[in-house]
């Protein structure tokens, strides 16, 4: 057998060699628990179990029995070839973090990355300080089934050892143990990572709840105690908040009435947790808990985030089961087994000091077996009725209890499971067989002719002892408010004419405020459709009785302006179910644009055709219904503009004339050139129908043969 395949099947299968099981059960020594006896009870017996894969104990060659305090000499006290870092994502080092000994499996991305200014080295399999027992000579002081990627200027100091990776290798710096590229380096741990997510929730929870404790913790001047009950071989604990002081401060760590050999697990729930303490010593003192450290499991089933900070030497092994998790390790010193399926960042304060460590010990505890026994299922379900008449057509969702949080929550990340959907047949009921654990029955929607249950969700929890008969929610559901016809008239608010195309949406008061919310937090209701009115300018629908609705128009007719107001709220009651409701709205014909336009004079010579400056000209209106252009009297035609020079292009502009019927008058020529016998143009119509809303008149002059021509000619017409 190769070197490689015989560490690998050490690592995993250790504890399921011949004898293995039963020196694991009795325990180091063979003492069997607190009363020195092989021969457990029942119960015990049927929840003693190791981690998952062997993980743990000390795998042999030369395993010291008991480990060794921390120390400095770098003498090896032994030979450890078990895991004593499995990272199910990736393993980052980072500012001034120091080592980690034992064997390191991280099944994505060893990256290394320290702080400007630290020691450019990470020892990894073999350290300076720490139990001493590292793994054999030439064993995998790290497995990656991903890249090993070393900043530049930085070392991995693995000698004595082998770096298995499948991806690439080393990055910028260096390696300076034996890399060995391998595709499938990690395949035979990548099972291991659903496992310990299983074990980790397992060990937590029992039928859905928390698992039982047998002992109290209490904050007790800034020290946590976990008081045990002095008997049970499995010591079993929760906690269900950050381990942590005023502001957040570092807290001491205490077990009192713990039986000897007795198996400390502690259940920390909760999905982002912090541990900062400064207990646990170099020197393993009667009165601290390092004492515990092989038998005291720290377990995390619910953490996505864990920050393990401080300044004591931290006991016992840790177990983190959430894939998505990032745990970040601060503390000077880690003491027990690391498993993680998540990542991990093993760094320092920024800004702060290093030499952060992971020890090598290992975990001789006896856990819950969770992966020997059989699965109980059971049937979960609900009965859809009214006065115990079953209901079919009720649309469920179910869903199981998995974020560790009170109720349900439905919404994803970080909501519970959602398992299955189910309509209910004629009978009522839906159901589903599931393992135990807690549920959830979710009405979704109601059937036909019926409201949603008052409250739509029904909890259920299976357990080992009512699973075979299953468990069952009963949920009634209310008939529906008889319907009353609503008929909407859409009309010209002018003529009455009624109108079609008018689109309007329908909404339902839901939220209790006045006027109808569309938007923001909390809107009201806009039920499916849209309505268009038809060519009886009408929209029906049936709504129920009892309620507020809102007529929203979001499109006027072809020819109308939305109203400013474009909303009609309307209130059904009984007595509308027998004769129905019309609600009018009107509508206002969307005006026409004020009509403008110009008129435009050219003048020229009469004879060169040239452009002549200085012709003034002024524009009269036609007002008083006579024919032709009166200036005079008590009923004149309006002048609307004064009076315009001709330009050096020969031209004067009058924009701006509304509709309606002009005239041009000349009132002064250019020096030399005389009026002409008419001084008069028009009338000149501007409407729509003028081309580009615009008149174009040329107008000559003749040149004055005896004089200056000023003023000269035929006066205007006098009025009539």
């Amino acid at each position: 057998m190769s070197a490689r395949n015989w560490t690998l099947g050490v690592a995993i299968g250790a504890v399921l060699a011949a004898g293995a099981p039963t020196a694991l059960a009795a325990g180091p020594g063979g003492s069997g628990g607190p009363g020195g006896s092989t021969a457990e009870r029942p119960a015990a017996a049927a929840r003693r179990a190791p981690l998952p894969g062997g993980l743990g104990p000390c795998v042999p060659g030369r395993c010291p029995n008991p480990h060794p305090p921390i120390g400095f000499d770098g003498i090896p006290k032994g030979r450890d070839n078990g895991i004593n870092i499995f990272v199910g994502g990736d393993f980052r080092v980072r500012e001034r973090a120091a080592e980690a000994e034992g064997r390191v499996v991280v099944l994505g991305t060893f990256d290394q990355d320290k702080v400007a200014g630290a020691s450019s080295v990470y020892n990894i399999g073999i350290v300076g300080a720490g139990s001493l027992v590292p793994p054999p000579d030439g064993a995998d002081f790290l497995t990656t089934g991903g890249n090993v990627h070393i900043a530049a200027g930085e070392r991995l100091i693995s000698d004595g050892g082998l770096v298995r990776h499948a991806g690439t290798a080393p990055g910028p710096g260096t390696v300076t143990g034996t890399l060995v590229p391998d595709l499938g380096a990690a395949t035979q741990y990548t099972p291991l990572s659903p496992r310990l997510t299983a074990a980790s929730k397992c060990y937590a929870r029992t039928d859905g709840q928390h698992r039982p404790t047998t002992g109290t913790v209490r904050n007790q001047d800034g020290t946590f105690v976990f008081t045990g009950d002095n008997t049970a071989a499995l010591q079993v604990f929760e906690v269900e908040a950050d381990m942590v002081g005023r502001g957040g401060g570092a807290i001491g760590i205490r077990f009192d009435r713990i039986p000897a050999g007795a198996t400390v697990l502690v259940n920390v729930y909760g999905t982002n947790r912090t541990i900062n303490t400064f207990s646990g010593d170099i020197t393993d003192s009667a009165n601290g808990f390092n004492p515990y450290r092989d038998r005291l499991l720290w377990n995390f089933p619910d953490a996505t985030t864990l920050n393990l900070n401080g300044s004591g030497q931290f006991q016992g092994s840790v177990l983190v089961a959430e894939p998505a998790s990032s745990t970040t390790v601060t503390l000077p010193g880690m003491n027990g087994r690391f498993f993680t399926t998540g990542d991990l960042t093993h760094t320092g304060i920024q800004g702060g000091g290093g030499g952060q460590e992971l020890h090598a010990y290992p975990f001789n505890g006896s856990l819950p077996d969770c992966e020997n026994v059989a699965p109980v299922r059971g049937q979960v379900s609900v009965f859809k009725h009214d006065a115990d008449k079953p209901l079919p057509g009720a649309t469920y969702e179910l869903w199981r209890e998995t974020n560790g949080k009170s109720g349900a929550q439905f919404t994803n990340p970080g909501g519970d499971t959602k398992v299955a959907d189910c309509v209910t047949p004629a009978s009522g009921i839906c159901s589903h067989t599931v393992p135990v654990g807690t549920y959830h029955w979710r009405e979704t929607k109601a059937p036909a002719g019926y409201e949603l249950a008052q409250d739509p969700v029904a909890e259920l929890t299976l357990t080992r002892q009512n699973a075979s008969a299953g468990v069952r929610a009963r949920m009634a559901n209310r008939k529906r408010p008889a319907d009353a016809e609503v008929v909407l008239r859409k009309s010209d608010k002018d003529g009455g004419a009624l109108l079609p195309g008018a689109r309007f949406e329908l909404w339902r008061e839901t939220n209790h405020r006045a006027g109808l919310q569309t938007a923001g937090m909390d809107p009201d209701e806009r039920l499916p459709g849209t309505c268009t009115t038809d060519a009886k300018g009408s929209c029906t629908v049936h709504l129920p009785v009892g309620e507020r609705h809102y007529w929203r128009e979001t499109q006027a007719p072809a020819g109308y302006d939305l109203p400013a107001d474009p909303v009609t709220a309307f209130d059904l009651d009984e007595g509308d179910v027998r004769t129905g409701l019309v609600v009018k709205i009107t509508d206002e014909r969307t005006k026409d644009p004020e009509y403008t336009g110009s008129i435009k004079v050219l003048k020229k010579d009469a004879k060169t055709k040239r452009p002549l400056r200085g012709a003034v000209f002024e524009v009269w209106k036609e007002t008083n219904n006579t024919a032709g252009l009166q200036t005079r009297g008590i009923n004149a035609d309006r002048k609307v503009t004064p009076g315009c020079a001709t330009d050096r292009g020969g031209t004067c502009e009058f924009p701006g004339l509304r509709e309606g019927s002009y005239y041009v008058v000349e009132t002064a020529v250019p020096e030399g050139y005389v009026l002409p016998p008419n001084r008069v143009t028009g009338p000149l119509r501007l409407d729509a129908k003028t081309p580009d809303h615009r008149r174009v008149i040329t107008l000559h002059n003749k040149r004055d043969d005896h004089g200056k021509g000023k003023d000269k000619g035929p006066k205007p017409p006098r009025a009539g």
